[in-house]
């Protein structure tokens, strides 16, 4: 969604509003470890779950600059150009904001949480970048004032029946809020934006109870912020960003109200922490984040123009002769492979390499890095054997520089098998594949993405086999893995979801392939251009199963 018709959004969301400004539809994720992969409601929950985590964690640690916040204000003021009450806030945040100020302005009725809210629900990225200055002062000021002890807070809300239900299908699971949650310490205070009468169609009256213990290690902070607060009456305690609960139960009680009880936990306890903390090292580390690495999470989460446009951002921030530069062709040249722009992928990558020989020894890893994307690029052009020679020139630095069991090995040799089965030669594809796994299980969490990534390769060999028991085996583990490390809408994950349909297609179980197929569609979508080759493909698979059910 671009940014002015966000705002226009925001508009209209306005008129429908009654007298409460914070019913709005409540931004949550979903761990849920234990319901099953193949339903299609679940695919993807602990992806997103993981992702939006890491999204606000490296906004937060990249440093901003007035130019940013001199950007909000611009844009602001060009939406609500016609609102001399927004204006004015708007031209009193631009001379008077500062720091200490944060929690003042998000608490005050104005253009800042009405925008920053609707920004974090639908994870509008241009808005959210604008934002990070004001994310990290909220933050700071939060832990300034923190609680010290533990306390029952609540929150009331109007929902939709589909929100409830997602939230009913999560008890005993955890529940990350992807935005600031507002809670009081007051019951009644909740209870009273829940009003007296029944909820209007479709709505539910919901009373959140959350048991909040701030001497747990690893929790995200929250503080009782009525001294600070623009409504101090509230006597409001405000929850950080991202903060993960224990979805405890969800009862009906007389009043008409549901009420859910959820416990904060701390960042340590949920499942995915070991895999969250080996991504958070494969982006950024644990030091202040770079523009660049901002470009390298949005890729990674699928989210391929914006991760277009913050490259190029940097390229145009960047002094000519920068070393940072060659990173950013890499990053744009991965963008259009997988944007199925194959032609302007290897012109990319041979720019970063012409860089990198011109400024590195020999056998330095960027120079692998660059000839196994190029490797990728002739393969998404059908020249398989350019491609293996530039994977067989990567594979050699990475073993001589890293050893036999590093990852990057792993994901040469699996990039070779790839190119063995597309030339029939099975055998040697599958002990490539076999040997990316093995170094994979070695030194990734069980639940990587290039875990999942190469049981879909291994998948792929046995299908072309015709060993259709043993690839939907891999196939199933792979989309078991990518649901849970990847977003919902992640091109990945439809992949496998397309090529477990084939597998029903060919075993003349049609109907289970059209759901496969129509899945994986959906995903396409929304994450790919329309003419990119996987859509294109899906369609056709589509119209021909469709054809032969009639």
């Amino acid at each position: 969604m671009r940014l002015d018709e966000l705002i226009v959004q925001i508009q209209l969301d306005q008129k429908k509003r009654t007298n409460n400004e914070r019913n709005e539809s409540l931004a949550f994720s979903i761990f849920n470890a234990t319901t099953a992969i193949h339903e299609q409601s679940t695919t993807g929950l602990n992806g997103q779950f993981l992702h939006s985590q890491l999204l606000i964690d490296c906004l937060i640690r990249m440093k901003s600059t007035t130019i940013d916040k001199n950007e909000l204000v611009s844009l602001c003021k060009a939406q609500y150009k016609r609102n001399k009450a927004e204006l004015k806030n708007i031209h009193e945040f631009e001379q008077d904001y500062s720091a200490d100020s944060a929690l003042k302005w998000y608490t005050r009725p104005s253009f800042l949480y009405q925008v920053l809210n609707k920004a974090l629900r639908i994870q509008n990225i241009d808005l959210l970048f604008l934002f990070r200055f004001f994310i990290r002062d909220l933050g700071r000021q939060l832990e300034q004032h923190r609680c010290l002890l533990p306390i029952r807070i609540y929150r009331g809300r109007l929902m939709s029946n589909d929100e409830l239900k997602s939230l009913r299908d999560a008890v005993g699971q955890f529940v990350s809020i992807n935005s600031f949650f507002s809670t009081s310490i007051n019951r009644d205070v909740a209870l009273f934006f829940l009003g007296d009468s029944e909820a209007p169609n479709g709505l539910q009256r919901v009373l959140f109870e959350i048991d909040a213990d701030p001497r747990l290690e690893g929790i995200k902070p929250f503080a009782n912020i009525s001294s600070v607060s623009h409504c101090p009456g509230e006597e409001e305690v405000l929850m950080m960003i991202g903060s993960i609960f224990r979805l405890i139960g969800i009862h009906y009680e007389d009043n008409q109200i549901w009420t859910v009880r959820m416990r904060l936990c701390s960042d340590n306890d949920h499942d995915l922490k070991l895999i969250s903390d080996q991504m958070k090292n494969e982006f950024f580390g644990a030091e202040e984040t770079s523009l660049g690495q901002f470009g390298n999470l949005l890729r990674c989460m699928g989210k391929f123009d914006d991760a277009e446009r913050y490259y190029l951002r940097l390229l145009k921030e960047l002094p000519h002769d920068h070393q940072d530069i060659a990173g950013c062709y890499r990053g744009l040249g991965i963008v259009a492979f997988n944007k199925g722009q194959y032609d302007q992928s290897l012109k990319w990558h041979r720019k970063a390499l012409e860089i990198f020989e011109g400024t590195l020894e020999s056998n330095h890893l960027h120079l692998a890095d660059s000839r196994n994307c190029i490797g990728s690029a002739y393969e998404g052009k059908g020249k398989f054997r350019h491609a293996l020679k530039s994977y067989e020139e990567a594979l050699v630095i990475y073993q001589q520089t890293l050893g036999e069991d590093h990852h990057d090995v792993a994901m040469c040799f699996g990039n070779m098998g790839n190119i063995y089965q597309e030339e029939k030669k099975y055998s040697k594809a599958l002990e490539c594949h076999r040997k990316a796994l093995i170094i994979w299980q070695k030194s990734l969490p069980a639940d990587h993405h290039y875990l999942g990534s190469t049981h879909n390769n291994i998948a792929n060999v046995y299908y072309s086999l015709g060993h259709y028991d043993l690839a939907l085996q891999h196939y199933s583990e792979s989309l078991k893995i990518k649901a849970r490390s990847l977003p919902r809408q992640h091109p990945s994950v439809a992949n496998t979801l397309k090529n477990i349909g084939d597998i029903y297609e060919n075993m003349g179980q049609l109907q289970q392939a059209i759901t496969y197929f129509e899945q994986a569609a959906d995903i396409y979508g929304h994450t790919l251009p329309p003419m990119h080759p996987h859509v294109v493909c899906i369609k056709k698979n589509i119209q021909r199963v469709s054809s032969q059910i009639r």
